[in-house]
């Protein structure tokens, strides 16, 4: 059974750091990219980050490059994502997800088939 387990959300004033972990049990982990998605109060759920599963490449959503880092350690089984100078409008639920293998894309919720549970994140002005 596979299962992926979202932590790190919280309350950050704007301009700090928050750091999200998800911690991925019951399946190979190093065989597949992992992405991030966001869903803010009455918007649609939205691409954050992802990353291959050979760390050699990432995608960023153009609201948080330069910002947002994502990485991801195959041999502890975990994908992170280091959130800086956060504004209010990165508040969310942010999802962590596992890439389909039978979906060539990275930025859209149909090429991913695990889902976390969510950890909300909260940002003050």
């Amino acid at each position: 059974q596979v299962q992926l387990v979202e932590s790190g959300g919280g309350l950050v004033q704007a301009g700090g750091s928050l750091r999200l972990s998800c911690a991925a049990s019951g399946s190979t982990f190093s065989s597949y990219g992992m992405g991030w998605f966001r869903q803010a109060p009455g918007k649609e759920r939205e691409f954050v980050a992802a990353i291959s599963q050979s760390r050699l490449n990432a995608w960023y959503a153009d609201s948080v490059k330069g910002r947002f880092t994502i990485s991801r350690d195959n041999a502890k089984g975990t994908a992170s994502l280091q959130m800086n100078s956060l504004k209010p409008e990165d508040t969310a639920i942010y999802y962590c997800a596992r890439r389909s293998a039978s979906r060539g894309g990275w930025t859209t919720e149909f090429e991913y088939d695990i889902w976390g549970q969510g950890t909300q994140v909260t940002v003050s002005s």
